[in-house]
């Protein structure tokens, strides 16, 4: 059965409607130049309810860009997230770094737009608990991802990884059926595409996510 993590979420409500529509994570963005970033201490109370196993629980997952041993160490102490995801251009090393430091698990969001991007995924694999497929952003923007671009799921059809791995990448409630049928991904990860604006989650457009999710 296909898993989702909805991304970047902020407020009660969409945590709540995450957490009620059955998503297996909830992510939490400390990057200061998204729009959906949030403050470890704000983070923490906010996941708090999520905590745990059971129905109506989540794993949670801090996404960081290039994050320094501070951050990540304050990330650790006050969010103590499940998962680290690592969202910009760390490199193998600075994941068992990571690790080390945090306790948390790792998910490697890889950029793709060609099939030649594939091919980091074999020096990943090692060293991550779960890949992650996301469209590699426009040239010029200054976001590693939640632009809302998507990349040919086709390449990822009929590919086998050694730990289930997530899809991102423009997904929608419209289109995430689609996705799961051409790519095989066990696992699927929104943040934009639930939006009504950069960073305004819209429980309505959760709930019809996860509900697509299962159907499919």
């Amino acid at each position: 059965m296909t898993q989702a993590k909805i991304c970047g979420l902020t407020t009660p409500d969409a945590l709540d409607a995450a957490l009620a529509g059955g998503a297996a994570f909830v992510g939490a963005v400390v990057f200061p130049k998204s729009p959906r970033h949030i403050a470890p201490l704000h983070a923490a109370t906010l996941f708090e309810r999520a905590r745990g196993q059971g129905p109506g629980k989540a794993r949670i997952v801090a996404v960081t860009v290039d994050a320094d041993d501070a951050l990540l160490t304050e990330i650790a102490l006050i969010l103590k997230p499940d998962l680290i995801q690592l969202h910009g251009s760390e490199t193998p090393a600075r994941a068992e770094r990571v690790r080390m430091l945090t306790g948390a698990g790792i998910i490697k969001a890889l950029p793709i737009r060609t099939h030649e991007d594939l091919a980091a995924a074999d020096d990943w694999e090692p060293f991550a608990d779960h890949l992650m497929f996301d469209a590699k952003p426009p040239e010029g923007s200054d976001l590693p991802g939640g632009v809302g671009a998507r990349f040919d799921w086709v390449m990822l059809a009929d590919r086998a990884f050694r730990h289930p791995w997530f899809l991102a990448g423009g997904l929608t409630p419209e289109n995430v059926g689609e996705a799961i049928r051409i790519s095989g991904a066990p696992l699927m990860d929104v943040s934009s595409g639930v939006e009504t604006a950069p960073g305004v989650k819209d429980p309505a457009l959760i709930a019809a996510f996860l509900e697509a999710v299962r159907s499919a």
